[in-house]
């Protein structure tokens, strides 16, 4: 829907409208002559055929042997842009004396230059310079984006005018000061890890791999052949510290020295700012803005759990032109992805007015297409239990919301003494009383309820009108940092136990890897299959706890889902081994 501005003759881009974020401050008109880049994204391609289109209809359902994949060609056919729209767009471009310094087909972009005079008439904007006191100096807008009549219904989204801070880390410390690492420093083992905890000061935390073990992860599958992207958000705009990375020494000295295993291959692909720029990452620079810890989490997991694969990290700026750049480039760009690991996110009604309607829209469509290439995505459903840090009604997070990825929850693991340790208890995570957090999970205000979920028993939402909508998250796996993960820091001489979602949502990239692996084949989208094929007696179920609004019960809830893992099981079920499809029990609404 596109509403026509009188005065300026031009056509409102729809879900373009922006908030000024609460409690910044204006800071004057951005200057005239300064040059910034725009990203802008054009419709997919209306032509495809109806040949190709046909492979797509019964994807979802298939095992993952039997799937067939949309070819480079076909991918491009089906979710890339039409030659002539971009051409079309060029060409406006050029008319409003913008420079195009990149035109992707397959990515459906067209990256234009101008100074931010010629931008603002251009999209019909007002740019200014703000300052918020704990996300610092951006540039924003308030309104919304117009088009010419002749382009307007070529574009989907238009991104990098605003520039606001978006997506938060999920990732919560164990409540230990940075100021006692040194007491509490385990020893560094020369090696393999055995089953034994890893630091008796630390009882009950796990090194990631003995995490893998105990949810019976498949052997010998280490994810050979499988390129699993890792999002990593750094860069202007931020608060006071925009740094973070990693330190490939400190890797090192964890995966070889501590795991005994071999340092994993890394590749570095840097979408938006100054990519890996590691912080000191201590709770100082942490609370300013320091992505570093999220950065070196994400990859002790995967490197440990899947240390066949190779790793891409993603490096971008936390800002939606970063976010929808790196999306499209990972899902639809020459880097083979098969899994991605995104451990950001922000409440889908977001207080800060971060996410727009176009953005949402953007992204959700580029999380479809990758079905059709065969890509997992994996993302952390948030660390603030029911209320994802709302202080007056429930949320989810967004993008865990989307019903074309995994959201992944998160649950409080204890497991057994002895030499082969086993699962003891398994619950929902929910520490908020220690101020450590809770697993997010609920129901989405944007998303309707997708059919994949019209087999369980999706209560209706807490917040009034009551309405019934995608319930989140999927699936789960240990997050609660007192029984989380050990990792390696920064500095590569402490290791630190650490949790959240931000470590259950790669420990299942990882798995996918593994899957894939197993399989000689890509999982790609699992949801379908998962509730309504193996919705019981092939994961975990996780029935004890609440995340707030919601309780936990036999079958899929809003704060684990499904459950968590059992590798083995899973693989034998999507090897089309698994139990034949039951009759999932209902739910119990929270």
């Amino acid at each position: 829907m596109f509403i026509m501005n009188q005065s300026s003759k031009k056509i409102s881009l729809h879900g373009s409208d922006r908030r000024e974020m609460p409690e910044s401050t204006f800071l004057g008109k951005s200057d005239p002559a300064q040059k910034i880049t725009v990203s802008v994204y054009a419709r997919p391609n209306p032509n495809a055929s109806a040949s190709t289109l046909a492979k797509l209809a019964n994807l979802q359902s298939a095992l993952p042997r039997d799937r067939q994949y949309l070819t480079a060609d076909e991918f491009k056919e089906v979710y890339g842009a039409d030659s002539n729209d971009l051409d079309k767009i060029e060409a406006w471009a050029k008319q409003n004396n913008l420079s195009v310094i990149e035109k992707n087909a397959t990515q459906k972009r067209v990256k234009v230059e101008g100074t931010i005079k010629d931008i603002n008439a251009a999209f019909d904007v007002d740019l200014n310079e703000y300052k918020h006191p704990h996300f610092g100096h951006y540039r924003g807008r308030v309104g919304k984006i117009y088009l010419s009549e002749d382009i307007y219904g070529l574009i989907d989204g238009v991104f990098g005018l605003d520039n606001r801070h978006l997506g938060n880390s999920h990732l919560r410390r164990k409540n230990v000061s940075p100021a006692h690492w040194d007491a509490l420093k385990p020893e560094v083992h020369k090696n393999k890890v055995t089953h034994a905890n890893p630091a008796t000061k630390w009882p009950g935390t796990f090194f990631p791999i003995q995490v893998a073990k105990l949810y019976n992860y498949p052997d010998p599958f280490d994810g050979t052949g499988q390129n699993i992207a890792i999002f990593a958000f750094n860069g202007e705009p931020s608060p006071a510290d925009p740094r973070g990375g990693y330190n490939s020494n400190a890797l090192k000295t964890y995966f070889e020295n501590v795991l005994g295993q071999k340092m994993p291959s890394i590749t570095d692909i840097v979408i938006q700012g100054k990519g890996n720029d590691p912080g000191p990452d201590t709770e100082a620079s942490s609370q300013n803005g320091d992505s570093t810890g999220e950065v070196m989490l994400d990859m002790c997991v995967v490197g440990s759990v899947a240390p066949g694969a190779k790793i891409f990290m993603y490096f971008t700026e936390f800002n939606s032109k970063g976010w929808v750049d790196a999306l499209h480039d990972a899902i639809a760009g020459n880097n083979n992805i098969s899994v991605i690991s995104i451990s950001y996110g922000n409440p889908e009604k977001d207080r800060n007015s971060a996410w727009t309607q176009m953005a949402v829209k953007v992204v959700d469509k580029a999380f479809q297409a990758a079905q059709a290439r065969g890509i997992t995505i994996c993302c952390a459903s948030g660390d603030d239990g029911s209320s994802d840090g709302s202080p007056s009604q429930a949320e989810v997070d967004f993008p865990a919301s989307s019903p074309n990825v995994l959201g992944v929850g998160g649950t409080k693991l204890v497991a057994s003494s002895g030499n082969v340790p086993t699962i003891a208890s398994e619950s929902v995570w929910n520490e908020t009383f220690q101020q450590e957090g809770a697993g997010g999970g609920g129901i989405s205000i944007i998303f309707s309820k997708p059919p994949y979920q019209n087999g369980i028993a999706v209560p209706p939402s807490v917040n009034p009108p009551h309405k019934v909508g995608r319930g989140v998250p999927d699936v789960s796996a240990v997050a609660d940092p007192v029984t989380g993960v050990v990792i390696m820091h920064i500095d590569g001489i402490h290791l630190e136990p650490i949790g959240g979602t931000s470590a259950s949502a790669p420990l299942w990239a990882a798995l996918i890897a593994r899957l894939n692996h197993g399989l000689n084949a890509k999982c790609g989208f699992l949801n379908t299959l998962l509730y309504t094929k193996f919705a019981t007696g092939v994961l975990r179920d996780i029935n004890t706890g609440n995340n707030g609004s919601y309780n936990a019960s036999t079958g899929w809830d809003a704060c684990t889902g499904l459950g968590s893992p059992d590798g083995q099981k899973l693989l034998q079920a999507l090897s089309g081994g698994g139990p034949s499809p039951r009759k999932k029990a209902a739910t119990k609404k929270a």
